[in-house]
């Protein structure tokens, strides 16, 4: 295998293992009304479990995980993560009760959070910057692959054993459809940790050197200091893309619930069809979003991640809010596609901005930073958001449309300014 090729399989199986990460992650949207019905919860605890208690350990312990990225093997970590996380999702769909279910969440984003910043890292080692943005786009795909399958492949499955008799597992008894659904999930992925372990390491590239003109092992004084030379543009990346993140799992997080809630459909109904659109078009935008990227910085124009995602979250923004405004369930579901497409588009463009600005010792870390502002806001606010306003401002399940809506406007307004204003900072040529 050629160095090209063996770059590309580096890239296409971290895809697969982001995909099945989105998979065990966004699996939950579709058993809302099963899991309410049985364990006795509100909205508000439905949004704690698809927001919160994923997040709070995705974030927090990422930030340690980057410092391990930029010090040990990676493909190691992921491998471990991997393994974690299909487990924990799996013990999901033996919890008993709220609490058991939020804390199997929780495991599921300790796992998690040891993917993102070292497959950037070892893509970042993997690729040349001018073609960067597409190579971490084609991995970033993981999102809509994986959040497409959940709504597709979990609606048909639902739909399939939603008639019959809870099933009887070996030490377990008998399991009602939407646990077992969980359990299946969980088990797939515990194929991907074997395709992980066979990536070998690249060599770290962009690193800093010492004086002796080997690479520096930077302190924690050291890193932070990098980090603080580039401050502003790694503020500005991540609060837009917190807003953007927001409006990305407010929509995975109750999407199928609004159109089961508004037009009456099913879940086996509801997941098919957004799953299709959310695998099709959000690849779609990913790749188109970063080849443009890559062309225009080709061009010399080196805020181009910044100008994809004005121009995605406008037309995210725009498509959303109309289609869940909407009372046609054809027209509504129509427009997700453009919302789909443009929701897509940035994500790979921004973060390969930060992998280029940044010297290699601190990419992790900086990876972690990253992640843990935008899932603190985005992962916890976009499924939170939705269910207090319904649950507390329109008092009315049916109106989660409503709500989605008006989350979806703030979020993605403010996430196309911060880019638009933070043009200036990207002019000059990123760098270590």
């Amino acid at each position: 295998m050629n160095n090209s090729g063996r770059a590309w399989y580096v890239v296409g199986v971290l895809m697969l293992a982001y995909t099945l990460s989105f998979i065990d992650r966004q699996i939950l949207s579709l058993l809302v009304q099963p899991i309410k019905a049985e364990l006795a919860v509100s909205d508000t605890q439905i949004g704690l479990l698809q927001g919160l208690a994923f997040a709070l350990f995705y974030t927090v312990l990422g930030l340690p995980m980057g410092w391990v990225v930029d010090r040990f093997s990676r493909r190691n970590l992921i491998v471990a993560g991997v393994a974690l996380w299909s487990v924990m999702t799996a013990v999901c769909g033996v919890a008993r009760g709220f609490s058991a279910l939020f804390l199997a969440r929780v495991g599921v984003g300790v796992g998690e959070a040891t993917l993102s910043p070292a497959a950037l890292s070892m893509i970042s080692d993997s690729f040349p910057r001018e073609r960067l943005a597409t190579a971490i786009s084609v991995y970033s795909m993981g999102v809509f692959v994986g959040s497409g399958l959940a709504f597709l492949v979990g609606g048909l499955v639902i739909t399939a054993v939603s008639h019959h008799s809870p099933v009887a597992i070996p030490l377990l008894g008998p399991i009602a459809p939407w646990r077992l659904t969980f359990i299946v999930v969980g088990a797939l992925g515990l194929g991907a940790v074997v395709l992980v372990a066979t990536l070998q390491e690249p060599s770290r590239t962009s690193v800093l050197l010492g004086v002796d003109e080997r690479p520096a092992a930077l302190t924690i004084r050291q890193s932070l200091h990098e980090i603080r030379l580039r401050w502003r543009p790694i503020a500005a990346i991540a609060a837009g893309m917190a807003c953007h993140a927001i409006c990305m799992y407010g929509l995975f997080a109750w999407l199928p619930t609004f159109f089961v809630r508004r037009y009456a459909w099913t879940a086996g109904e509801a997941g098919p069809a957004l799953g299709l659109i959310v695998l099709v078009f959000g690849c779609a935008g990913m790749y188109a979003g970063g080849r443009l990227c890559d062309r225009w910085y080709g061009r010399g124009i080196y805020f181009a991640p910044l100008r994809v995602g004005v121009v995605g979250m406008v037309v995210a923004g725009i498509a959303l809010v109309t289609s869940v405004m909407l009372r046609q369930p054809l027209l509504s579901l129509a427009l997700v596609v453009p919302a789909m497409f443009g929701l897509a588009a940035p994500i790979g463009s921004l973060f390969a901005a930060l992998q280029m600005i940044l010297p290699n010792q601190v990419r992790g870390q900086v990876s972690a930073l990253y992640l843990f502002t935008i899932s603190l806001v985005g992962i916890s606010l976009g499924p939170l958001l939705p269910a207090l306003l319904s649950d507390h401002v329109f008092q009315d399940p049916a109106r989660i449309g409503d709500a989605l809506s008006i989350t979806v406007a703030v979020a993605s307004l403010c996430a196309a300014l911060v880019f638009r204003w933070s043009y200036p900072l990207l002019e000059a040529r990123p760098g270590p």
